[in-house]
């Protein structure tokens, strides 16, 4: 039996967005699923147990999950609520595991807080820590093509998240790439090392291995 990908988008999308990286996967010879959720209407916790139903529908014995943005935020929550899910390993991408700076700056405007909705307090604040119950990849964008540099001034980044943001400890390995932050869920270059890092607890580049 084939092993499973579900894979969790993020803020203002619908899933839609990830159709190429889905077939990429499917490439990779994995099934995969994608969990749709209301990112505005419902906050982390709610879209939480609505992933943990939603993977009681998936088949197979591995299970893995690939989160884009907030997606993996909602990824990390669920293993907050409920730890006990089948084997897989994780990857995130471009997910603010430090907070976002631009929503923190988006929050202190009333229009910015309509266009955050009720996943303001998971992108303004940082998740309790990882604890390594999951072999966990970060792939974050290092090409600032997005409306974020334009809102706040950050280092290093993919347009929207700063890549210092993406840093999470106990992270099993990360990868910088020269996407954009929309990139990492079209990227060719992304999918490959999304793929290597299910089959393998790795990415390919050994200087991107955390020591």
């Amino acid at each position: 039996m084939k092993e499973s990908v579900v894979l969790v988008h993020g803020l203002w999308m619908t899933g839609a967005e990830m159709a190429l990286l889905r077939r990429r996967l499917s490439r990779c010879g994995y099934r995969t699923y994608q969990f749709r959720y209301r990112s505005l209407r419902r906050d982390l916790s709610a879209n939480a147990h609505r992933l943990h139903r939603f993977l009681a529908t998936v088949p197979g014995d591995t299970v893995h999950l690939v989160g884009h943005s907030l997606g993996g935020l909602v990824i990390r929550k669920l293993f907050q609520q409920f730890p006990q899910q089948r084997p897989g390993r994780i990857v995130t991408l471009g997910t603010p595991h430090n907070a976002s700076a631009v929503a923190r700056y988006l929050r202190r405007f009333r229009a910015g807080r309509v266009l955050l909705g009720r996943s303001a307090q998971a992108l303004c604040s940082e998740l309790t820590p990882w604890e390594g119950v999951r072999e966990l990849g970060v792939i974050a964008g290092t090409l600032a093509l997005g409306m974020g540099r334009f809102l706040v001034r950050l280092p290093s980044n993919d347009g929207v998240v700063a890549v210092e943001e993406t840093s999470l400890e106990n992270a099993t390995d990360r990868i910088d790439l020269p996407v954009s932050h929309m990139g990492l869920i079209v990227a060719a270059s992304v999918a490959a090392e999304t793929c290597h890092f299910l089959q393998h607890g790795r990415f390919s580049r050994n200087q991107s291995r955390i020591s």
